[in-house]
């Protein structure tokens, strides 16, 4: 494919796999949509490859996952040095990776990630989860920051677009813990399920049910400190960007906001964000990006900078 079929390929691809991210994706200035396209197409690719889904859904076992990883590292390398794989959504982060001169580390953080899912990892330590978190999502967020123009040596504003990254992960492993569990996976702390006596081979009986309702309200507190962070850094975007940016923090807030609200009920049935909200927050999200941002210090908040290997 040519660069404006991979475009069309992708624009496909976040269109079917993240009716939020796609919407706060039309904020952006055009050359930039496309390159979060593009980068978009080639997450949505490893996850589904990693998980045996089709975009997100209808999570099914994987044969030979460690095959299947390192299928997505080569594919991966080949792209970035600018070979053509015939794989659109491995040719999409080529072009990025030519474009905005990617940094390869970031991309290899992220299959990280999908490795440690393959092994059936499970955090033991609220430190534990924030590693994964960055391997998920916090180094996509740095991805995405380069994509939007931010220099690779801006360590400062790279925090602050991880953080989003964590915010999101940390929304979406509320919301999905019974789908998760019934999946034979865990992202919730062992020592946290252990200080609730709830036995982490078993979260979902009936007997954990209140235990378990505050682990996923301190998720959701943690989402919301790290979105906070992120929109301190999201001042340094230009203004498309900007409100991009604060436009998708509010909407994957939602998630964080609704689950807790829900006191329980989220383990029951899918959080989503109305399609009304969504729109609310576009609308709010540009009246921030006008505005002066609150500064919120992160010198308590996890770094990026101090990861350490998981497997």
């Amino acid at each position: 494919m040519n660069r404006a079929n991979l475009v069309l390929h992708a624009k496909a691809s976040i269109d079917r796999g993240s009716k939020s991210f796609a919407l706060a994706s039309k904020l952006f200035a055009k050359q930039t949509r496309e390159r979060v396209w593009l980068l978009y197409a080639w997450c949505r690719e490893c996850d589904d490859l990693a998980d045996g889904q089709d975009h997100g859904h209808e999570m099914k076992p994987v044969t030979d996952p460690k095959r299947i990883i390192a299928m997505m590292r080569m594919l991966t390398n080949r792209a970035m040095k600018g070979e053509q794989t015939g794989k659109p959504a491995f040719d999409a982060i080529g072009v990025v990776a030519q474009e905005c001169r990617l940094p390869d580390r970031f991309a290899h953080d992220v299959i990280d990630g999908f490795a440690l899912d393959a092994q059936g990892w499970q955090p033991q330590s609220e430190d534990d989860l924030y590693q994964y978190c960055y391997h998920v999502a916090g180094a996509v967020g740095c991805m995405m920051a380069v994509v939007m123009g931010v220099p690779v040596g801006d360590d400062e504003t790279l925090d602050r677009a991880c953080d989003l990254g964590l915010a999101f992960q940390l929304s979406n492993i509320a919301r999905d813990v019974a789908e998760d569990a019934r999946a034979g996976r865990c992202y919730l702390p062992k020592n946290w399920l252990t200080e609730q006596d709830i036995d982490p081979d078993n979260i979902l009986a009936d007997s954990h049910r209140s235990a378990l309702i505050p682990i996923i309200a301190r998720l959701c507190d943690l989402a919301q400190q790290y979105a906070a962070s992120a929109r301190t850094g999201a001042a340094q975007l230009p203004f498309r960007s900007r409100w991009a940016v604060l436009a998708a923090a509010g909407i994957y807030g939602d998630i964080a906001r609704g689950v807790k609200q829900s006191e329980g009920a989220a383990l029951d049935q899918r959080i989503i964000t109305s399609k009304a909200a969504k729109l609310m927050w576009v609308v709010k999200a540009l009246g921030q990006a006008i505005g002066k941002p609150k500064f919120v210090d992160r010198k308590t908040l996890w770094n990026r900078r101090a990861s350490r290997s998981l497997s």
